[in-house]
C-alpha cells in the first residue's frame, strides 16, 4: 500500500490475470491498472503501493464484461423488480452492460400511448435498481410511435428498434384471438408488412438526418423473424394429430421454415426501403441461419448482423429440462443445434446473447403443467451465457478471442457502446475473471434470478465467473453479489474512448 506521504494514482489494480480480448489471439499474464472507472494500465507488472485497492486475479482469465443486447426486464414482473434481481443474475453470468427490450401492449408497462410518456416511466422504474449498466430497445407499435423515432434518437438515447413480424396474428405465447386487444392499438391500425416497411422508412431517414450523420451506424432496426400465418397452421395440425408433446411439440408447431420466410420478407423490405442496418435475431434452425446467409448474398449492399442465443446453442428439445425451455422461437432438434455452431465456428454470427426472460413458475406453467401450449414463452440464462458459451466453445474449438468477440466488442460496436467491449486503455473498466479449471453442474437453486428453474438444470459447465467489476467497482466478489446497484442508463452512442 501507499506510504502516508505519497497518493496512490490508481484506484484498483487487478494483478496477474490472463487477459482475453477480441483483438489478440494470446492471453498475456497482465496487472490491470484503473482509474476513474477506465482502464489506464495494462502491464505485466504493477506496483501494488500505486493503487488504493489491489485485487489478486490468482491468475484467471480476464473477460471484458458481457455487452448482452437482448434481454427482457419488465416482461413478466414489475420493471423495476426484474431490473434489480435479473442484472445480479447477469453479473453471474459476466454482463455489464444488458440492453432490455421495450414495447407497448400487454406485458411490460401494460400500457399504449406515445413514448414520450411511456418511456420516461420505464427510466424511473429502473433507476437505482441495476447492478450492470442498462439501456433499451424499443419496438415501434403505434403508427404514431414512427413519427417518434427522431426524438428517440436524439433526447433519449435510443438508436436501436426492434420489430416482432409473427404478431400479426399470434400472440406472445400462441394463437391471439384480437391483435388490437394484444398491442393496445386503435381498431383502424394494422402491425403488418406495410407498418414494417414505414418503420424501416423511418429509421432509414433518421440515418441520412444531418443531426445524426455521426451516429448513423449505431442506428439499426432488429427484427424476431417468425411467419404468423406459418405458425398459426402448423399449431393446429400438431395439436389435432396430438402425437407430439412438449418442446418437440412446440418446435414443429413454429417450424424452421417459418424463420427462414421471415428472413427472407425482411431482407426483401430492407433492400427496398435501402436501410442498411439490420440484426437477425435470435436464428434458432439450420433453414434460419442459411435463409440469413443468403440474403446476405443476394443484398450485399445491407450490412446484416446475425444473433443466436446461448439457449440455442446448448439445449435441445430432448436435453432441455422440462418445457420451462419453452421460448420464441422454440429450441430445436439437436441437428438444428449443430448446424448453428457449424455457422459460428465459419464466423457466420454476429454476437451471443441470452434472450433474458425471467418467468417465474407461477406465471410460465399453464394447468395441466405439461401442457406446452398453455406455459409462457421466455425463460432466464444470462448467467450462463459465458460460461455456458466457453465451456461448449471449447469442446468444439472456439477460441477465448472469438468469445470476447462475440459476447463484448461485436455487440458494443453495432449498438454504440464506444466506451465497452474490451480491455484497453481509456475503455470503461468493465470485466469479468473467470475459473476454467473447474467442472460443475448447473442448478437454478444457485442463481440470483427470481426464476425458480432453468432449462439449464444438469448441464455440466467447464468455466465459472468468479469475479465481475462494472467501471472498476466490484459487482460479483468470489461468486457472491457485493455492494448496492450502481448501473447506470447507457444514453447511446457513448462517448467514444
Amino acid at each position: 500500500m501507499p506510504t502516508p506521504d505519497s497518493a496512490p494514482t490508481l484506484d484498483l489494480i487487478v494483478k496477474n490475470v490472463r487477459v482475453v480480448r477480441p483483438d489478440d489471439a494470446t492471453t498475456p499474464t497482465l496487472d490491470l491498472g484503473i482509474a476513474g472507472g477506465r482502464f489506464v494500465r495494462l502491464e505485466p507488472e504493477i506496483d501494488a503501493a500505486e493503487a488504493a485497492q489491489v485485487v489478486d486475479g490468482r491468475g484467471r482469465l480476464a473477460f471484458p464484461g458481457v455487452v448482452d443486447v437482448h434481454q427482457h426486464w419488465g416482461i413478466y414482473n414489475p420493471l423495476g423488480e426484474d431490473a434489480r434481481s435479473e442484472s445480479r443474475a447477469a453479473a453471474q453470468g459476466g454482463v455489464t452492460s444488458g440492453i432490455t427490450y421495450l414495447r407497448t401492449g400487454q406485458y411490460y408497462l401494460n400500457r399504449t400511448g406515445p413514448y414520450a410518456e411511456v418511456f420516461p416511466e420505464a427510466l424511473r422504474a429502473t433507476e437505482g435498481n441495476a447492478f450492470i449498466d442498462y439501456g433499451f430497445h424499443l419496438a415501434p407499435i403505434l403508427k404514431q410511435h414512427i413519427d417518434e423515432i427522431p426524438d428517440l434518437i436524439g433526447e433519449f438515447g435510443v438508436p436501436s428498434f426492434k420489430i416482432f413480424m409473427f404478431y400479426g396474428t399470434h400472440g406472445l405465447h400462441g394463437r391471439s384471438a384480437s391483435q388490437n386487444s394484444f398491442l393496445m392499438i386503435p381498431e383502424d391500425e394494422s402491425y403488418d408488412y406495410a407498418h414494417f416497411e414505414f418503420v424501416m422508412r423511418a429509421i432509414q431517414r433518421a440515418r441520412e438526418d444531418d443531426r445524426f450523420r455521426d451516429l448513423a451506424d449505431s442506428i439499426s432496426l432488429s427484427l424476431h423473424c417468425e411467419t404468423a400465418e406459418i405458425m398459426r397452421a402448423y399449431t393446429k395440425i400438431v395439436e389435432e394429430e396430438g402425437v407430439l408433446t412438449g418442446l418437440e411439440a412446440y418446435s414443429a408447431s413454429r417450424p424452421p421454415h417459418s424463420e427462414g420466410l421471415a428472413i427472407t420478407i425482411a431482407s426483401y423490405l430492407a433492400h427496398e426501403t435501402a436501410l442498411p442496418t439490420i440484426n437477425l435475431l435470435h436464428l434458432s434452425s439450420a433453414k434460419a441461419i442459411e435463409a440469413a446467409m443468403l440474403m446476405a448474398q443476394t443484398f450485399p449492399h445491407v450490412d446484416f448482423r446475425r444473433e443466436v442465443t446461448i439457449g440455442h446453442l446448448l439445449a435441445d428439445i430432448h436435453t432441455a429440462s422440462g418445457i420451462g425451455g419453452k421460448v420464441n422461437p422454440p429450441l430445436r432438434p439437436r441437428e438444428d443445434v449443430e448446424a448453428l455452431w457449424r455457422h459460428m465456428l465459419a464466423g457466420d454470427f454476429s454476437w451471443v446473447t441470452s434472450d433474458h426472460a425471467c418467468c417465474r413458475d407461477e406465471a410460465k406453467f399453464g394447468e395441466p403443467r405439461d401442457n406446452v401450449f398453455l406455459a409462457k414463452s421466455g425463460f432466464g440464462g444470462a448467467e450462463y451465457l459465458l460460461p455456458g458459451l466457453i465451456s461448449e466453445g471449447r469442446k468444439r474449438g472456439l477460441p477465448d478471442q472469438e468469445v470476447a468477440r462475440l459476447t463484448a466488442w461485436n455487440p458494443a460496436q453495432r449498438f454504440g457502446l464506444r466506451t465497452k467491449g474490451t480491455i484497453a486503455t481509456g475503455y470503461d473498466a468493465d470485466f469479468c475473471l473467470v475459473d476454467d479449471t473447474v467442472s460443475y453442474v448447473v442448478r437454478a437453486a444457485d442463481s440470483e434470478s427470481a426464476q425458480e428453474y432453468t432449462p439449464f438444470e444438469g448441464f455440466e459447465l467447464t468455466a465459472r465467473v468468479t469475479d465481475t467489476f462494472l467501471r472498476g467497482e466490484a459487482v460479483l466478489a468470489d461468486g457472491q453479489i457485493v455492494g448496492r446497484p450502481r448501473g447506470q442508463y447507457l444514453h447511446r452512442p457513448t462517448a467514444r474512448p
